[in-house]
């Protein structure tokens, strides 16, 4: 595989792991679990699986995991063809899928500022409309 081949999967590949660990960290459909694994994370006895548990609700940790089931199905390897590919081709992924999902909270970040923002100019124009 060249290295542009390789580069295009290195972003391509990046979406779908941060799309997952995203939705299992963050979203609704998830949010049983989540708790779960929250509380577990800060009551359990035993350190290891406090430690276990975290890393199921933190996304970054997730991303690696996911990396690893992606890395196995696809058997991508990056620059070298060997097990040092895999490594340098797991670390990459992790940290593309990282700024995929840092570049998504921004973006949802800023649309609930603009819609908070709208709301109150509604609410302030229905107020002065009422005043008149």
């Amino acid at each position: 595989m060249t290295i542009a081949v390789q580069i295009v999967w290195l972003f391509v590949l990046a979406i779908p792991i941060a799309c997952i660990s995203w939705t299992v960290t963050h979203e609704e459909i998830f949010r049983e679990p989540h708790e779960w694994c929250v509380r577990r994370s800060k009551n359990d006895k035993f350190i290891l699986s406090r430690k276990f548990f975290y890393l199921l609700t933190c996304e970054y940790c997730f991303s690696h995991y996911v990396t690893i089931a992606f890395l196995i199905i696809c058997d991508y390897k990056l620059l070298l063809n060997d097990w040092r590919g895999y490594i340098l081709a797991g670390f990459s992924l992790v940290f593309m899928a990282n700024v995929y999902m840092s570049l998504f909270a921004l973006l949802r970040q800023a649309i609930k500022k603009e819609k908070v923002e709208i709301e109150k100019i509604e609410s302030e124009t229905d107020t002065e409309n009422s005043k008149n």
